[in-house]
């Protein structure tokens, strides 16, 4: 597992392919603060809720300077879909190798009903305008995730 981040570090950069098989890099970010939010599985009960309270936050982040960008493990085509069902307005990023959750130390060992395995930590890491760490939260709840975030971020509700 790779190390999780810290503030003040430099976030890693990443291109990846969003829902429409386009690339989102994190470089071209730049000058926002930018929520990079991993997830295990779309369409899964607590994805769904995760992502659903992101979409119902996110004028409320772009009013305030931020983008939203989702990382999970799916291919594209089950991203578009995700989205498709869920009326999901930002970026949805598929790191099919986990390569970018590992860089972010958002891959590694989990337990789930006694079995263990290799998966994603749900986690979120807010990048500063210049590509630093600002904020690194790791093993958060879906529920309730987006609420404890605005208040972690000194954000009005």
């Amino acid at each position: 597992m790779a190390a999780r981040l810290e503030p003040g570090q430099q976030a890693p950069d990443f291109t990846l392919p969003d829902a429409a098989g386009r690339p989102v890099s994190l470089a071209d970010l730049r000058g926002r603060r930018t929520i990079v939010y991993f997830y295990p599985k779309a369409d899964t009960p607590g994805c769904t809720t995760q992502a659903c309270d992101f979409r119902d936050s996110l004028e409320r982040f772009t009013a305030d300077g931020f983008a939203v960008l989702g990382v999970s493990p799916d291919s594209p085509e089950s991203l578009a879909s995700f989205a498709e069902k869920q009326s999901l307005t930002f970026p949805l990023l598929s790191d099919e190798d986990h390569r970018v959750a590992e860089a972010y130390g958002a891959w590694g060992e989990k337990k789930n009903y006694g079995r263990t395995y290799e998966g994603i930590i749900r986690s979120t890491v807010v990048v500063g305008p210049e590509g630093d760490v600002e904020l690194a939260q790791y093993n958060v709840k879906a529920t309730g995730h987006v609420a404890k975030l605005r208040r972690d971020l000194g954000l009005a509700g």
